[in-house]
């Protein structure tokens, strides 16, 4: 409705549910004698920053399609999803660890990153990160109960960083990046719980044998680019996979 103003919203303090999305807004303070509020979308406004004074019970927070360029500010302790997608974030280090411990899901999707330090949430289940510049990851150590990774579209060309504490991952997402040699799927061999990857669209899946290669080092997947994996296929890779080892003894 092209809204500049909501201080109106001050005198409704026991509101619980606020969409303000596709307006003009610059300024949501107002919105913080909001005490009650459980879940707020501003998407598609021309705000500059997601800092606001904190809010004892939000849990769901929506910024997408803003002028956003960093995380600072952002402190509901029991904020479980959280999302930035397409704004303009260079860095999640001044992100509030401390603050939000709740977060489950974080989406930013469509921003300016180039790396993952820094986003060191404890309890975070999915991490959405596709569409970004990312070239390196770091501090994914952290994430001991991450279930979903999504990196595609980003500038990763080799795939360290993964760690085995990171032993809750089944579902990576790796499309669409410069990864161009199949030994790097070696590096995820220390995911214990990695049942899906989508590794289409990278330099590697060029590769003679390219599934069934991939395979060979990580048996436990279910799921290739989205193809589920025939018996054939894994009895296949098993074979090869004995026969390797026999040469290298």
């Amino acid at each position: 409705r092209g809204l500049t103003d909501i201080s109106l919203l001050e005198r409704f303090i026991h509101l619980r549910y606020v969409d303000l999305s596709k307006n003009k807004l610059r300024d949501l303070s107002p919105l913080s004698s909001l005490t009650q509020l459980l879940w707020l979308k501003v998407d598609g406004n021309v705000l500059t920053s997601a800092s606001m004074q904190k809010l004892p019970y939000l849990q769901v927070m929506s910024f997408d399609h803003n002028r956003i360029k960093d995380m600072e500010g952002i402190t509901h302790p029991l904020l479980a999803n959280l999302s930035l997608k397409g704004n303009k974030i260079q860095t999640v280090l001044d992100l509030s660890h401390d603050q939000l411990f709740s977060l489950e899901v974080l989406e930013l999707r469509g921003n300016k990153l180039k790396t993952t330090a820094g986003l060191s949430l404890s309890k975070l289940k999915k991490l959405y990160l596709a569409q970004n510049t990312i070239g390196s990851l770091e501090g994914l150590e952290e994430f001991g109960q991450l279930e979903t990774l999504h990196l595609r579209d980003n500038k990763l060309e080799a795939l360290d960083g993964f760690s085995a504490s990171m032993k809750c991952l089944q579902y990576l997402n790796l499309r669409s990046n410069g990864i161009r040699s199949i030994q790097e799927v070696e590096k995820l061999q220390v995911l214990p719980m990695l049942q899906a990857l989508v590794l289409m669209d990278n330099p590697c899946a060029e590769e003679p044998d390219y599934q069934l290669e991939v395979l060979v080092r990580l048996p436990q997947l279910q799921r290739l680019d989205k193809q589920l994996i025939e018996e054939e296929e894994r009895k296949e890779a098993a074979k090869i996979r004995q026969t390797r080892k026999k040469q290298e003894k």
